[in-house]
């Protein structure tokens, strides 16, 4: 999998590129606040028609403009590929695919993917459960273009939910919709568990063997699902997993109605992880934590390949200069195979690394060197 050329049109500090890729390594090197992590945003969007920077497309419109373009081309699945996002301020984005509009993000999901290091990704077991809620929704929807429907259709369900709990007192009638937004959400939540639950499975059987690798043997890494606390078996079905969400939502009730919060479902569901028994979150080092989060982005790569057999192309952000020599070269070890996008700073010469081409970004301008 492979994406072989890039085009932009006023996307960030971008007024219009156009580039051509390596197969396998692209090394980006340039002054900070050049155009690196743009570059590697608009790839990302295209796998996942979702940034990791901003909440909205607007954001990514150049200033003073109306749109923007991303376009990329990609080769997967021995296919050739032509993904096309606009980007319109005040509008909703319109998405094709070889030329014809889809109706969904979700119909472009799946085709390119990509796993994405960026130097937050270093805090993830650190941060709270959101952040790791946002990995495994991310890794998920590449993977299921059915979670990523089901999961924006509980984010907007919640909403309205969060609503009507804020302002059932100041007019009742409100909770005249809530049993009906209760079901639904706990219907939509049983699918959200269900593959989270299968998700993480698959990460417990290929992250504490990559952690092992890395740390010489000396720690050993756990992965235990929390969710809603009626459910005991996650990995059941959603009909299952249905009557059990009904039954928190019913002993919650009066709880949500006297906070104003909506507190049953799984909106707050975390990835607990543990080295060596031990929460990593509480009692692990920097160097400990930095580890578990690159080996649970590595065990992503790993399952995607799995899925589909080819390697999900790689973007690391900036990432190296965040570890020191002995993990850079771990990283650099593990990512043979597959098309690989590295930024940086100065034209390092990583070790390790198949041949492939460098280009130096400076003012939203790429040139080969």
């Amino acid at each position: 999998m492979t994406i072989q050329g890039l085009k932009l049109e006023q996307f960030r500090n971008y007024p219009r590129l156009e580039a051509e890729f390596d197969p396998r390594v692209n090394l980006i090197y340039g002054e900070n606040a050049q155009g690196k992590t743009n570059l590697l945003e608009a790839i990302a969007y295209l796998s996942t028609v979702r940034s990791h920077r901003a909440r909205y497309d607007r954001e990514m419109i150049r200033l003073g403009q109306d749109s923007a373009l991303v376009q990329g081309r990609v080769h997967a699945r021995d296919r050739d590929f032509n993904l096309e996002a606009r980007l319109i301020r005040g509008r909703s984005r319109q998405l094709q695919v070889n030329g014809v509009r889809l109706r969904t993000s979700g119909e472009m999901m799946g085709i390119l993917s990509t796993v994405l290091f960026c130097p937050e990704d270093l805090y993830l077991i650190r941060e709270g459960g959101a952040a790791r809620r946002r990995f495994l929704d991310s890794a998920i929807c590449q993977l299921r273009p059915r979670y990523a429907q089901a999961l924006s259709e509980f984010n907007r369900l919640y909403e309205h939910k969060t609503r009507i709990l804020r302002d059932w007192e100041e007019h009742p009638s409100l909770l005249d919709a809530l049993d009906d937004f209760n079901l639904r959400l706990a219907q939509v939540g049983a699918l959200i568990i269900h593959y989270r639950a299968h998700f993480i499975k698959r990460l417990q059987e290929e992250a504490p063997l990559i952690h092992a690798d890395f740390s010489g043997g000396r720690e050993e890494l756990g992965l235990r699902y929390e969710t809603v606390s009626t459910v005991t078996d996650p990995l059941a079905g959603p009909r299952e997993l249905l009557p059990l969400l009904l039954e928190h939502q019913r002993t919650h009730r009066q709880a949500e109605l006297d906070s104003r919060q909506c507190l049953s479902g799984p909106h707050k569901d975390d990835l607990l992880v543990e080295l060596n028994g031990l929460s990593a979150k509480t009692y692990g080092s920097q160097g400990q934590t930095r580890t578990a989060a690159l080996s649970l982005k590595l065990a992503q790569r790993e399952i995607m390949f799995q899925e589909t057999g080819e390697y999900p192309v790689l973007l690391l952000d900036d990432v190296l200069s965040e570890l020191d020599e002995k993990r850079q070269s771990f990283v650099l070890n593990r990512i043979q195979g597959g098309q690989v996008f590295i930024t940086c700073c100065e034209e390092d010469k990583l070790e390790g690394l198949e041949s492939g081409r460098v280009f130096h970004i400076r003012g939203g301008a790429l040139a080969e060197d």
